[in-house]
């Protein structure tokens, strides 16, 4: 692993109705000898990072903020995006504001590296600003991750499809699907839930926002696209 670390940083200023929010967004390449940090700098490059990263943001708040109210948003003035290597071979993984994005996945992607990269970004930065809270389902979480993917159209080929799946929290591509159909039901239904996920979560939120529990929603669901699956 090469010493050298490439690191660049730039402040991006994010307009929003109700003023100004700036957030710094720094990208490290940590392994720029590597193959998969080689791959990164040719192929995707520092400038295009943290011009996504300033696109996603944006997209993010107005998929999950709505109203457009800052109180509504997870606080953030700063998002690190390293290129390292992952011991758990994960594509990505983020924790708090940080991002890592793996270079054994640059490395080995098959086809448009730029387009997958900001796949996986848009998924990342997707966990940097919505609520968290500690008793939410992993799989939702990580579902309402893949519905940004699904409404940015960066939805990777040979994902779920409508219908597919074997519970509602079965997580990603899967959950993402869910939502949509919940999304179909009631508009604004993935920034509402989003809302009420700031300080805990609750099964009962889709009986407030939608009149059904989520069993029931995923029965319907499953009825509907039966022909699919």
């Amino acid at each position: 692993m090469s010493n050298y670390h490439l690191q660049f940083s730039l402040i991006f200023l994010i307009a929003i109705i109700r003023g100004v929010v700036s957030i710094d967004y720094n990208v490290t390449d940590v392994v720029s000898g590597t193959p998969g940090g080689i791959r990164f700098e040719k192929e995707i490059g520092v400038d295009y990072s943290i011009q996504e990263m300033g696109t996603i943001n944006q997209f993010i708040y107005t998929l999950f903020d709505q109203q457009n109210n800052p109180n509504d948003r997870r606080p953030q003035n700063f998002v690190q995006l390293y290129i390292d290597v992952h011991a758990d071979e994960a594509a990505a993984v983020t924790s708090g504001n940080i991002i890592n994005m793996s270079s054994i996945f640059i490395q080995n992607y098959d086809g448009d590296v730029k387009w997958g990269f900001t796949s996986i970004l848009y998924h990342e930065m997707t966990h940097v600003f919505q609520w968290l809270p500690s008793n939410a389902p992993n799989g939702l979480i990580e579902g309402m991750a893949d519905y940004t993917m699904l409404k940015a159209n960066y939805f990777p080929p040979g994902q779920a499809k409508p219908g597919d799946g074997d519970s509602w929290d079965q997580g990603y591509d899967v959950t993402a699907r869910f939502l949509e159909y919940c999304e179909s039901l009631l508009d604004n239904f993935v920034a509402q839930l989003n809302k009420k996920m700031k300080y805990s979560y609750n099964d009962r939120y889709f009986s407030d926002l939608i009149g059904k529990s989520v069993d029931q929603l995923w029965q319907e669901y499953k009825d509907k696209y039966k022909h699919n699956v």
